[in-house]
């Protein structure tokens, strides 16, 4: 069975910084593009960016553009979530997931529907 756990949230102030991790067990994560996503009090979950198989990054949420980045050591079964400058409306829980169908490759659209097994997120607060 697939498992993900998201590491690395906690308090950090605006401007600062913080790594996400996804690591994964039972499933090689180099098989699968893998997906961020956050979902803050109140409001749905969206995507927020993802990594292929190969390492390319599609961008979901403009907003984060220029400011979070993402990667992948397949060697460690991990993903991370690189995220500078941060913002109090980067507060959510984030979340990875593993894409289902093409496996290999982000899908346009960060739509959950497009993947399959989920972490149980991580909390980041942006605060003063």
């Amino acid at each position: 069975q697939v498992q993900l756990v998201e590491s690395g949230g906690g308090l950090v102030q605006p401007g600062g910084s913080l790594r996400l991790s996804c690591a994964a067990s039972g499933v090689a994560l180099d098989y699968y593009a893998i997906g961020w996503f956050r979902q803050a009090p109140g409001k749905e979950r969206e995507g927020v960016l993802c990594i292929s198989s190969s390492g390319g990054i599609i961008y979901y949420a403009d907003s984060v553009k220029g400011r979070f980045t993402i990667s992948r050591d397949n060697a460690k079964n991990t993903v991370y979530l690189q995220m500078n400058s941060l913002k109090p409306e980067d507060t959510a829980v984030y979340y990875c997931a593993t894409k289902t169908l093409n496996t290999y490759y982000c899908s346009g659209s960060g739509r959950r529907t497009d993947f399959g097994s989920w972490g149980q997120g991580t909390q980041v607060t942006v605060s003063s």
